[in-house]
């Protein structure tokens, strides 16, 4: 029979086991099998700009893996047959290419969707909007800074994006044009048809409501148990377009209501095939933008853990740090460190460490030993916490 009732032990095991942490690291140097079947559990990889340890999207596998090869995930996402590509899923993310035609209802709604000064170029310069597609069908792979038309200008420590920037991004957001890959993080973009596979291309578009139960699966099994918001969060679908999806899935039997432990008022959607695991013994830093981590709630409703993300907090109100990785050790989020590459002289530099009330005595030393870790795969030296 379905479960009714989960304990908060249980949901913390299945939030983790649903993410990779059951499973042990591989034996050796983790290959492309072992990077897709992370991309299976965790369904995309965010994308951030922050620079001050590693790139974001990078980070999920070494939690999961450990010193895994930068460039066997550069070339599922950069190199025919090519396996990911970049849309805007949970924020700017690399999604699995066959979901491509799960977001094409994303795509078709771009002009109202889409961010203000991008429909407003779409809306009132199309000739630009054509001028740029034609330079990206003629000149692509191209960067925006490699655009003729005009050039975004520098304003302070940001560029400003010119109209032909959002052009661009308009044709990105619509699906026109995609991300071939990135060159020194900028976005090279270049049309569908030069960078996807054809059997994706050729994949029939399901209707909206249809892409949006699939999108809520893909979440739910790779979170295990869910409440809504962490649902609809995960692919950044609305209210109005999760609440009745979740209902469809609930009476087809794809999600199950259950009451978890500690919740409180808030409902619970179990994946069915979801499996609880005994124990969970992982020892992992997470990065700030893991999905383990993405719905801030989530994160203190099963680990009674309150995170915050404080890179735009004024230095002086951080509690905790610029750039902060808390340390699952079993199945508990222990201890906090804000850490930083120090790249010119090869080291990891240890800004701050914070400690969770009751984390255990072996803390430590299971950090101590996943920093050192860290550091060797980022090629960078640790001497030892203070």
């Amino acid at each position: 029979m379905p479960r009714e009732r989960l304990s908060a032990p249980e949901a913390r095991r299945l939030a983790l086991a649903s993410q990779g942490f059951a499973e042990p690291r591989p034996d050796g140097e983790p290959g492309g099998w072992d990077l897709r079947r992370v991309l299976k559990r965790v369904g995309l990889l965010q994308i951030d700009s922050v620079n001050v340890l590693e790139r974001a999207h990078y980070l999920p596998a070494f939690s999961r893996l450990g010193t895994y090869s930068h460039e066997a995930l550069d070339r599922l996402s950069q190199r025919a047959p090519r396996r990911l590509f970049e849309y805007w899923g949970h924020e700017a993310s690399l999604i699995p290419v066959e979901y491509q035609p799960l977001l094409r209802w994303r795509m078709e709604r771009a002009a109202h969707d889409a961010w203000g000064g991008m429909r407003k170029v779409a809306s009132e310069r199309p000739e630009l909007v054509a001028e740029v597609l034609a330079q990206v069908r003629d000149r692509g792979p191209l960067a925006a800074s490699e655009l003729t038309a005009e050039r975004p200008r520098r304003s302070g420590p940001w560029w400003d994006w010119s109209d032909s920037k959002r052009a661009l991004e308009w044709l990105f957001w619509s699906g026109r044009v995609t991300a071939a890959r990135r060159r020194r993080f900028e976005r090279l973009y270049d049309l569908p048809e030069r960078v996807l596979p054809a059997k994706v291309l050729a994949a029939p578009t399901p209707a909206p409501d249809e892409a949006q139960r699939e999108l809520l699966r893909i979440a739910a099994r790779s979170l295990g148990v869910a409440a809504e918001r962490d649902l609809r969060d995960y692919f950044r679908l609305s209210a109005a377009e999760a609440k009745p999806r979740l209902a469809e899935l609930v009476e087809a039997g794809d999600l199950v209501e259950v009451e978890v432990e500690g919740w409180g008022r808030t409902r619970g959607y179990l994946w069915p095939g979801a499996r609880i695991p005994r124990r969970v013994e992982a020892t992992a830093l997470l990065g700030p933008f893991d999905s383990l981590i993405w719905e801030r709630s989530r994160v203190e409703r099963i680990f009674g853990f309150a995170f915050r993300l404080e890179i735009y907090v004024p230095a002086p109100k951080r509690r905790h740090g610029y750039y902060v990785l808390p340390f699952l050790l079993g199945d508990r989020l222990v201890a906090r460190v804000d850490l930083k590459a120090d790249r010119a002289a090869g080291v990891l530099r240890l800004n701050a460490l914070h400690l969770e009330p009751g984390a255990p005595a072996e803390t430590t030393e299971a950090l101590e030993a996943e920093l050192r870790r860290l550091a060797g795969w980022l090629g960078h030296e640790f001497d030892r916490l203070p």
